[in-house]
């Protein structure tokens, strides 16, 4: 059973890095529901094309399946601005103000540790794709560089909104975990 957090959405203050990288955070968001629909709308013609011309697909199930993983890396800086992955709000709640700060700078910093090994590694990756000119072993061949590319755009994003909050945090422009003074 889900329940609403008590958690809002980051706030940026008159500061200009956070404000910027709420905007860029906001545009990878549009940009993945845009990935979304597109998916949609492919699922949809591949369904008229097999079910009601009694045809053959070729590159719609490799193209929904691209669009939907790099839709969901994209929007990871937009889920964290608005503070909706999963968050077990329990300890901080019952810590005192200046334990929740620290307890949300060490979890904000440790995110940033983790967000940066996943970025070197789908860089790393993209960039083996991309040197290496692979593409994928079905009749449409896409190369792969393109679809891999979101692993290390949708991880820097994700660092980027990673460091926005912290910063905020550290600045008191917004509270630790999202969380008002109970």
């Amino acid at each position: 059973m889900a329940g609403h957090s008590s958690a809002a959405a980051a706030h940026a203050g008159n500061n200009p890095f956070l404000r910027a990288v709420a905007a860029i955070s906001t545009l990878a968001g549009w940009v993945s529901a845009a990935m979304i629909v597109t998916a949609v709308a492919i699922t949809c013609q591949m369904i008229f094309v097999r079910f009601v011309l009694n045809g053959s697909t070729i590159w719609q199930t490799e193209a929904v399946i691209y669009l939907v993983i790099s839709a969901t890396l994209i929007g990871l800086p937009y889920v964290q601005r608005l503070r909706g992955h999963v968050n077990v709000d329990l300890i901080p709640l019952a810590l005192p103000k200046p334990a929740r700060m620290a307890l949300a700078i060490l979890t904000l910093s440790a995110s940033i540790v983790i967000v940066t090994i996943m970025l070197w590694y789908g860089f790393e990756y993209w960039h083996f794709a991309w040197a290496r000119n692979w593409h994928s072993d079905t009749i449409w061949g896409v190369r792969l560089w393109i679809p891999y590319l979101s692993l290390p755009v949708g991880f820097a994003l994700f660092l980027l909104q990673l460091i926005a909050d912290l910063v905020a945090v550290i600045l008191k422009i917004d509270q630790p975990f999202g969380l008002e003074d109970t």
